[in-house]
């Protein structure tokens, strides 16, 4: 502890982000956008919504890195954000699995 009773922690460097970087993932995302509206109209049977959700998947990796700054934070930090999609993703696994086998129709 220091003088003041504040630990070090307190007193970590923060990281400057630069416009650069902004607007960068800026137009990474307006990139995308364009691009899942591209795709949108294009006729690609039951693909059209995986490559939808994985366009939006990158953009929400884009701003929890940059924007949330996660990019620059601690391990622990990092570690939280994935422990929080994982468990999200068991949540969806498990929902769809329920959904998946169900006889449907056979009642």
């Amino acid at each position: 502890m220091s003088q003041h009773g504040a630990t070090e922690l307190e007193h970590q460097e923060h990281h400057v982000v630069g416009p650069k970087v902004y607007l960068a993932v800026f137009f990474a995302l307006m990139i995308c956008t364009g691009l899942t509206t591209w795709v949108a109209f294009i006729d690609l049977g039951v693909l059209n919504p995986v490559i939808a959700l994985a366009i939006a998947c990158f953009k929400a990796c884009l701003v929890v890195l940059f924007f949330m700054h996660i990019h620059y934070s601690s391990k622990l930090l990092k570690l939280t954000v994935a422990s929080g999609l994982f468990i999200f993703l068991v949540l969806v696994t498990m929902t769809l699995s329920d959904y998946i086998s169900r006889a449907w129709g056979l009642w």
